[in-house]
């Protein structure tokens, strides 16, 4: 089915103010539907869930709801899924409590690739628990890691192997599927970051074996919010802090206060969205396969048009030839990422520039503290967004 790039860019009202988004790595653009959920949701009687009125219902209904779309989004259980403030701080909470089955000597395995919320959380609580951190290097050239990069590190003390399942600075792309057994076989739980790849790509948790997903809404058209997935009897083994009255179900004792029922509700619309970006029948689930399907074939014929476009004229780092998603990382000869950043702003352009918190990473590359500028393809990308990236930097050369 192709993908009508037109159409999908008539749901966001954003484009009409003539800019050309290009970071929707670190948040895209929001659809009208999402927007009009979040209104509607405020806009109704609403109180904290329970049995006996229509608004505590409908507070209950809005939950549910979300965490079966979120169910279908990544492949997973909803009574697995647990929403929170923001992927960072679902990590930092998870990483906590994990610790607890730590002991000194144990291990942990992080890798350069990451975004620093994979990296901080589990390096810190290994600090306090007496762990050692390993590790895993990427190839500087092509932007890949390798699978051995990995699994030469894990040992029968390894506890948790922290890796993403995109990188958010080159979209590298690392084998999950090829790392998940041999860690498992180790004794070791997979955590795996998938903020990057949920946006452009068909997302399996089971087959991934992933041990937890973590992704955010507000990088896939929905609100600003967190969510993790994990089987719900590995949820059932731990014990995180919690208030005395909060029950103790899971996922709810590893969500915080009152769940702000608003976002739910955007994310749930964000999923329809994405379920409908091409006509189709069927379940959910199903229609997501599809949608996702042309939507990967549409970012990638951008994507290749933009790194041709810029072949000559900027320097990108990562090989092109990879798996990756939609994100070109790239210099230019001469002049600071920052005030390329801020030239492009000036012409309409929105593609920023920095290490967008993939500090290992970009001192790993050899970029240091400034980073680069990236380019990230979004489902409302048109030829006309990428020829005026493209362009934009040819004039800065000039």
């Amino acid at each position: 089915m192709p993908f009508d790039v037109a159409a999908v860019r008539a749901h966001f009202p954003a484009l009409q103010e003539g800019v050309a988004y290009f970071d929707g790595p670190g948040g895209s653009q929001v659809p009208d539907v999402v927007a009009d959920a979040v209104a509607s949701t405020m806009r109704s009687g609403i109180s904290n869930r329970g049995s006996i009125t229509a608004s505590e219902l409908r507070a209950e209904y809005v939950v549910k709801s979300a965490r079966q779309a979120a169910a279908d989004l990544l492949g997973a259980q909803p009574s697995g899924v647990i929403f929170g403030r923001s992927m960072t701080q679902l990590t930092y909470d998870l990483s906590r409590t994990l610790a607890r089955q730590w002991k000194p000597g144990d291990e942990v395995i992080v890798t350069k690739l990451d975004h620093d919320a994979n990296i901080r959380p589990w390096v810190q609580a290994a600090e306090a628990n007496g762990v050692r951190v390993r590790w895993a290097e990427f190839d500087r050239a092509t932007g890949e890691l390798p699978v051995s990069a990995i699994t030469k590190l894990l040992t029968e003390r390894t506890r948790v192997v922290a890796v993403t399942a995109a990188s958010n600075l080159l979209g590298t792309r690392p084998s999950i599927a090829r790392i998940t057994p041999q860690a498992h076989e180790a004794g070791a739980l997979v955590y795996v970051d998938g903020v990057h790849l949920t946006p452009h790509a068909w997302v399996d948790v089971e087959s991934m074996g992933a041990d937890f997903y973590a992704c955010s809404p507000y990088k896939f058209l929905g609100p600003h919010m967190g969510i993790v997935a994990a089987r719900p009897a590995l949820l059932e083994s731990l014990r995180p802090d919690k208030l005395l009255p909060a029950t103790n179900a899971v996922p709810e004792r590893f969500e915080y206060g009152t769940l702000p029922y608003e976002l739910l509700a955007g994310t749930t619309a964000a999923i329809d969205f994405l379920a409908d970006l091409t006509p189709g029948d069927g379940p959910r689930r199903t229609r997501l396969a599809q949608s996702m399907q042309a939507l990967e074939q549409h970012e990638s014929a951008m994507h290749k048009r933009l790194e041709a476009g810029l072949a000559g004229v900027a320097r990108t780092h990562g090989s092109p030839d990879r798996d990756r998603t939609p994100t070109t990382l790239f210099t230019v000869d001469g002049i600071g990422p920052a005030v390329v950043y801020r030239e492009l702003a000036a012409r309409g352009v929105n593609a920023p520039a920095g290490t967008f918190y993939a500090l290992e990473c970009a001192r790993w590359l050899g970029l240091g503290d400034a980073g680069a500028v990236r380019a990230g393809i979004a489902p409302y990308t048109s030829e006309s967004d990428v020829d005026r990236l493209i362009a934009a930097v040819i004039d800065l050369r000039r």
